[in-house]
């Protein structure tokens, strides 16, 4: 009895032996726990889950091979974009796809820098354009302007223009801040500041008005006669005939006011030929004419 036990308890431990080097050869796949107290249990419990993931694996092996089959066919299609994506940028599909690929991107980079260098370019070029067509609008107003009619006429204008406003300042002195003067198109208007700014043409002024109009622009003339003179010029002395005889009482007053005012400034000499003796005694100094039978003589009088 004894030396059967012992040779039973061999066998457990055979077979313990057996059942642990079988299940070390699947231990990757997860078998089950064993039960240590009962060997064939132990054995039963692993070939019943051998059996099962057998059937398991089996059914994955096949939807492992479907999956294959379906990834092929879409490598295949993957395949035939590629080459159509090749053919259609004029590029030859050869053994090593990936290769071709990484060529023709480098072949397009290099082609988009050099059209980004083009296109720079041609942004330059279209600004210089553009320059050289203002330049050339310039030279050809230019040319217009300096044909001998065109040039003057614009000459005439500027000349005018500024006339006109040093006209036009002195005659707001003069007239007290009432009027203004102005031009358009050759012809002279007043502005009327008595009258909400009406403008008005220079012909609807009395005669008085139209004396320090007169007077504005001669003055305005004196001015800037150095700047429209080809040489140093300058006007030291203003001498006066406006047929004042034809002024009635006011207006003659208003035009005595005036010169008066503009001799004042000290910085030139104002002379009025007149036969008025109302404006003739206001002149602090005068040259009077006096004719006899036989010749005329001229005597000075005032200061």
């Amino acid at each position: 009895a004894r030396a059967g036990l012992a040779t039973a308890e061999e066998r457990i431990r055979s077979a313990w032996r057996d059942f642990d080097t079988a299940r070390d050869g699947v231990a990757r796949l997860g078998p089950p726990v064993a039960d240590r107290d009962d060997v064939a249990a132990a054995w039963a419990t692993m070939c019943d889950w051998a059996t099962a993931e057998v059937l398991r694996r089996q059914a994955a092996r096949v939807d492992a091979a479907t999956a294959v089959t379906d990834a092929d066919a879409a490598t295949e299609a993957v395949r035939d974009r590629v080459g159509a994506l090749f053919a259609a940028a004029g590029l030859t599909v050869d053994d090593d796809p990936t290769r071709g690929a990484a060529v023709a991107v480098e072949r397009a980079e290099a082609e988009h820098r050099r059209l980004t260098e083009r296109r720079e370019q041609a942004r330059e070029l279209t600004e210089q354009r553009a320059g050289h067509e203002r330049d050339a609008q310039v030279a050809r107003t230019l040319a217009g302007h300096l044909r001998a009619n065109n040039f003057e006429r614009w000459l005439l204008a500027e000349a005018l223009d500024l006339l006109v406003d040093g006209a036009s300042r002195i005659l707001r002195e003069l007239s007290a801040g009432q009027y203004e003067l102005g031009h358009d198109k050759g012809e002279f208007f007043v502005i009327d500041h008595h009258d909400a700014g009406l403008r008005r043409g220079v012909r609807t002024l009395s005669g008085g008005e139209t004396f320090q109009a007169s007077l504005s622009l001669a003055l305005a003339l004196s001015e800037q006669l150095a700047g429209m003179s080809a040489t140093p010029a300058s006007l030291e002395s203003i001498v006066l005939d406006e047929g004042f005889g034809t002024l009635d009482v006011a207006t003659l007053d208003i035009v005595a006011a005036t010169l008066e005012s503009l001799a004042a400034k000290g910085d030139r000499m104002v002379g009025v030929v007149t036969h008025v003796p109302a404006l003739a005694e206001r002149a602090p100094v005068r040259f009077e004419v006096r004719k006899d039978t036989r010749t005329a003589h001229i005597e000075r009088a005032g200061l």
